[in-house]
């Protein structure tokens, strides 16, 4: 046994030993972290049309020397098991056999976005994080993150590239779903508990490691554009707010967050360069490091070197601020900076190339691998690489897990308008549109139309303008946050019919003066099934959620409001914290 292999050992001195034997080409796969999908079955994807980059598994694994993945896509339990245990099978070949990590961005909600979240699936069904702070009770976040611990752990899943603490102080940015809201106190509250929840009793073998992001917050973007695409690179700050954004990073570090993760954007009009953060010296080493005092991992966002083709469509690189310099000058670049892995890009012989040209000193390499190995080795990857398939089918999307993410709905759901309205008594004829009326029928009379009906049913999904320049943007809802005049006028011939309980998921902020003036009764949600709605309207569960941002009463408020500021519109429609009781 190599001093590496041997457990009894202090983690330095195993991460020493196996740095010391590593060539090159081996640390240099080991500071790669790019997208990974699986077949149905569970086996590895070797057909290079059927992966992100045209790339085999097999020769990201034992070709380029790569071990962090972050699964693209997903299947049941077992099969998640099988093909995370069929990757560590392929590593443990390697001449060193160092072991896969395997990362995911937030499976646990509604969100099915491959560039932010995937649809819960096989996993247990929870609001998203911003229903969790609609609620505001920090046990509950702990609760959530020891039970994305627990299912993760089952399939093999070490990192997760999340929580996400950007704070939502601009309405129109299209990420606000994945954040804990625009109050910079609640979100460091409740990313402690998170990171509490994640980590377990102490960091170790039933640890999941969590991706702090997105560093130093990327909730302030010019006109709510998102920087995965070119005309959204710009990050302001019209309310001097820099500080407020990174307080919640400060509480991250504070609670031992071991990852960090800069977003794409570049500050402008600060004391900043003005390059993407992932470029950026002044933030990663001066404040993030020597200011901040982080010295865990920093891993970029994804495809920040290189472009990349996804089917039809060529996604640039995110290189914002350094467009000008070719893949191998921007490595070098965010290197320099203090970079420690590259995120969505699965080209080391960059890194080769730069530390055999001079440019680069392996010991600079060094330090990052060194930080590398030792989240694997504290992970307890090296003693325990192969999961259960068996045991994963029982643990994830348990019964009580999904008791607890149910009940984490129905406890989200914030009454906007019509507490004197709700709850609905008896059976009474209802009429709905975006209710599965088998379910409805155990509540209430279904009614074919809104003619006789004693009430409507409303769910909405929150406005937003359709983008279609290239794949990931097809699922960024950014623009307006109004309804489009006739589909609004729609909505209104139906609330003059009959008195309607509309209920609108707030995967961002929406313009409804309209709907609230005229409704019956007006909800926010943040992700809920039908039950979960209709518990809470027939008054079988009880709403608590206080909005965690505010609702704007036009689109002109908005222009006119400051990206970086929280609660800034003039005479918001409800404002953050607006949620009404009611009585049983």
């Amino acid at each position: 046994m190599l001093p590496y292999q041997d457990p009894s050992l202090p983690v330095e001195e195993r991460v020493e030993d196996l740095l010391g034997r590593m060539t090159l080409e081996e640390k240099a796969g080991l500071m790669f972290h790019t997208m990974l999908a699986m077949n149905p079955d569970g086996t590895p994807v070797e057909d290079p049309a059927a992966q992100p980059g045209d790339v085999t598994t097999t020769e990201m694994v034992r070709g380029r020397l790569m071990s962090h993945f972050n699964l693209l896509g997903g299947g049941g339990a077992r099969q998640l098991a099988e093909w995370h245990n069929h990757l560590q099978a392929m590593a443990a070949e390697t001449r060193l056999g160092i072991p896969v990590t395997i990362s995911t961005d937030p499976r646990h909600a509604f969100t099915d976005n491959p560039g932010t979240g995937a649809l819960a699936g096989a996993f247990s069904q929870w609001p998203e994080t911003t229903g969790l702070a609609a609620i505001g009770d920090a046990d509950l976040v702990r609760r959530h993150a020891d039970v994305v611990r627990r299912e993760y752990l089952a399939v093999g899943i070490r990192v997760a590239l999340h929580p996400q603490i950007d704070l939502a102080t601009e309405p129109r940015w299209p990420r606000i779903s994945g954040t804990f809201g625009a109050d910079a106190d609640l979100t460091s509250e409740l990313v402690a508990a998170y990171l509490e929840g994640l980590r377990g009793p102490e960091f170790g073998p039933e640890s999941v490691a969590g991706m702090v992001k997105h560093f130093p917050g990327g909730g302030p973007q010019l006109d709510g554009e998102d920087p995965h695409f070119p005309y959204g690179q710009e990050q302001v700050y019209p309310g001097g707010n820099f500080d407020y954004h990174l307080k919640p990073f400060k509480a991250a570090i504070a609670a031992g967050a071991t990852q960090m993760m800069p977003y794409y954007g570049k500050p402008v009009g600060t004391e900043h360069e003005e390059v993407g953060f992932g470029f950026n010296k002044g933030i990663i080493t001066g404040l993030l490091r020597e200011e901040l005092g982080f010295d865990g991992i920093v891993c970029t966002d994804w495809q920040l070197l290189d472009e990349a083709r996804i089917g039809p469509f060529l996604e640039p690189a995110k290189a914002w601020g350094v467009e000008h310099l070719t893949p191998i000058e921007r490595a070098a670049k965010a290197l320099d900076a203090g970079v420690d892995q590259f995120g969505g890009e699965k080209c080391p012989e960059l890194v080769v190339e730069l530390v055999r040209s001079g440019r680069i000193a392996e010991e600079r390499i060094d330090v990052s691998v060194r930080r590398l190995l030792r989240e694997k080795f504290r992970l307890g990857l090296f003693e325990n690489r192969y999961v259960d398939p068996d045991r994963a089918e029982e643990i994830v999307g348990a019964a009580g897990f999904r008791e607890l993410g149910e009940e984490a709905q129905r406890r989200s759901f914030t009454v906007l308008t019509g507490d004197r309205v709700l709850p609905l008594r008896g059976r009474p004829r209802v009429y709905a549109e975006g209710v599965d009326p088998a379910i409805l029928a155990e509540y209430a009379e279904v009614a074919a139309g809104p003619e006789g009906a004693d009430f409507a049913l409303l769910r909405l999904e929150s406005p937003y303008e359709p983008r279609t320049g290239g794949f990931f943007e097809t699922f960024f809802h950014c623009g307006s946050l109004a309804f489009a005049e006739d589909r609004l006028a729609e909505i209104l011939a139906l609330l003059d019919k009959v008195p309607t309980v509309v209920s609108i998921r707030l995967e961002r902020p929406a313009v409804i003066p309209e709907i609230a003036a005229r409704a019956a009764a007006v909800l926010g949600e943040y992700g809920a099934g039908d039950r979960a709605f209709l518990d809470v309207v027939f008054g079988r569960a009880t709403p608590e959620g206080r909005l965690p941002f505010e609702l704007p009463s036009s689109m002109d408020e908005v222009r006119r409001s400051r990206e970086d500021v929280p609660g800034d519109t003039e005479n918001p429609l409800f404002p953050i914290g607006h949620g009404l009781r009611l009585t049983a």
